[in-house]
């Protein structure tokens, strides 16, 4: 949910009773948004536009008081705005709806490719492998740090997977681990700046581990 300063002390999407909010027309944020008035009885004035463009124009005119979508598209459509800063997103998430990694279907290896790579990313961060160090630590007498970038003898992930021995030290050194990636595209280093939120690693209050690559 998203909303212009010029509501004075609007600081809660609680406090959105009798608003008009812009919304994009047969999209589950729609129905999420109409749940979330009616849970909390609240009374709201839909305008429901076919396309998203539309809705995001219709907003940034003023329109509507809000305007509510997808959490992490509401970040670029705040920069798309006139007067970008004029603009809050307001904290309550009004329902669940994760987005995960895909692949075409019936091309298995290339799944277990992306899905390891997603785990090397993330064991990568939790270990402190970054981009910078990423040669140094392979020096590390830590024997998953050592197995994760192939300086381990036991180390077969790689070559099971079909990539050389070193894959996910070409992986950090290309990209960084997956802290640096979200923070360079859409966290604090990018004109987003999306909070890593439940993005962060389990041990720092998010979901992510990623599991462990033997």
């Amino acid at each position: 949910m998203i909303n212009s300063k010029k509501l004075a002390g609007i600081n809660s999407a609680l406090q959105l009773s009798g608003a008009s909010i812009c919304v994009q027309a047969g999209t589950t944020t729609e129905l999420n948004m109409a749940d979330y008035f009616r849970a909390n009885k609240m009374e709201y004035n839909p305008v429901v536009f076919e396309k998203i463009e539309e809705a995001n124009a219709a907003y940034d005119s003023g329109r509507c008081d809000a305007y509510t979508t997808d959490q992490s598209s509401l970040y670029g459509v705040r920069l798309a705005l006139a007067n970008p800063d004029d603009h809050v997103i307001l904290p309550e998430i009004i329902s669940k709806e994760p987005f995960g990694l895909t692949v075409r279907q019936g091309d298995a290896r290339w799944a277990d490719v992306v899905r390891w790579t997603h785990n090397a990313l993330l064991n990568a961060e939790e270990y402190g492998i970054t981009q910078a160090n990423v040669e140094e630590m392979k020096k590390s007498d830590n024997p998953d740090i050592k197995r994760l970038l192939g300086a381990e003898a036991d180390t077969k992930i790689g070559t099971d997977l079909g990539l050389d021995k070193d894959w996910v030290v070409k992986i950090i050194k290309g990209v960084g681990n997956y802290g640096e990636i979200f923070e360079r595209n859409i966290g604090s280093g990018s004109p987003l700046k999306i909070a890593r939120g439940l993005n962060a690693q389990w041990n720092k209050g998010g979901l992510q581990y990623g599991i462990p690559v033997r």
